[in-house]
């Protein structure tokens, strides 16, 4: 066991992943204490991110051959995608079962929903490359869908109604994380059925559909290539600028938000992982390791900045959720490492 963690720890491209985060997050801390990035800065890096970055990390990580392996793979992941926020539905009535009213509530969508897009995908990117971008991207699918629906019909109070439906409808298929996501995995998904263009390659020519415009049209795929690497900077940039503005003092003198912050960054990833072990080990869902970091990473993410707004916005324990934002992130940025460091160890066992 000592041999695997120190072969682990020694490894160049963890290592990096690892302190590259933690080190560009606290860059951005520092830069918003000093006020040299100001709040409307850390803000618009936000919107860069979440509207440019993000949504071209999401389309280029689905620009690659086809192959049964990973077909098989992100069939799996969308399966698990839904199924794991069905289960914590269930688990987190269970969980806060002693907690009475709109906290329990609040306390249940805060805990299912993280913040997988803007923490979780840039880090499992660093950490995992291009398969591990399209397992987050494919596992976001499902999440998304739950965020929309299930979390704002809580948090609102309100009934999915025709006009709520349409106005989270378009929530959901007009983002442009989804819409790239989509269209992506469309191109991945039938590159073989498409009309094929003949490229030049080292060993002659080779067939490929048209919109692989990473092979039919570089000059158009590279300026993507640069704004997909611009994600994990630029996120972690911001979520360290966000960290330096809240007061922290009072989130950390609250103990009912220690206890969401744990159970969210580490009691919701063991769950996933414990299960997605029974699964691969009784052959039920066979999900490689890759699958698996990917899926933990993302469920070890802090509070999901869609679902603070619901509680916010509709006055649901504002205050609580404002501290559970805060805390769960710093908790996050201490327990990342750890994850990734475990479930490598995890990997060398043989576990998976």
């Amino acid at each position: 066991m000592l041999e695997i963690l120190t072969k682990t720890l020694t490894d160049k491209s963890i290592l990096g992943a690892i302190v590259s985060s933690v080190a560009i997050i606290f860059l951005g801390f520092y830069l918003r204490k000093k006020d040299i990035m100001s709040s409307a800065g850390a803000k618009m890096l936000t919107k860069v991110v979440m509207t440019v970055s993000l949504p071209a990390l999401a389309f280029t990580s689905f620009m690659k051959d086809i192959n049964g392996k990973e077909l098989k793979q992100g069939l799996s992941i969308l399966v698990w995608g839904f199924a794991i926020y069905i289960i914590l539905i269930v688990l987190t009535k269970i969980i806060y079962l002693k907690v009475k009213g709109d906290k329990q509530d609040v306390y249940r969508v805060l805990t299912i929903f993280g913040s997988t897009t803007f923490f979780g995908t840039p880090i499992v990117t660093a950490v995992y490359g291009a398969v591990g971008t399209m397992y987050a991207n494919i596992f976001n699918i499902a999440y998304r869908v739950f965020l929309y629906s299930y979390a704002f019909i809580k948090m609102s109070g309100k009934k999915m109604d025709k006009e709520n439906l349409k106005k989270n409808m378009k929530e959901i298929f007009l983002n442009p994380i989804i819409l790239a996501t989509l269209f992506g995995l469309l191109i991945w998904l039938f590159q073989d059925m498409l009309p094929q263009v003949s490229v030049a390659v080292k060993d002659g020519t080779k067939s490929y559909g048209f919109l692989r415009i990473d092979q039919t049209l570089p000059w158009l795929y590279t300026p993507l290539t640069y704004l997909d690497k611009l994600a994990s900077p630029l996120a972690w940039l911001a979520i360290g600028a966000t960290l330096a503005e809240v007061p922290f003092k009072k989130a950390v003198s609250q103990k009912d938000v220690w206890g969401y912050s744990l159970i969210k960054i580490i009691l919701v990833p063991v769950i996933n992982l414990v299960l997605l072990v029974v699964l691969n080990t009784t052959g039920i869902l066979p999900v490689a390791f890759e699958g698996v970091a990917t899926t933990v990473i993302m469920m070890a993410a802090p509070t999901a900045t869609v679902a603070a707004a619901y509680a916010i916005s509709f006055d649901r324990e504002s205050v609580f959720t404002s501290n559970c934002s805060l805390l769960s992130t710093v908790v996050a940025v201490i327990a990342m490492p750890i994850w990734i460091v475990a479930l490598e160890v995890i990997k060398n066992i043989g576990i998976f």
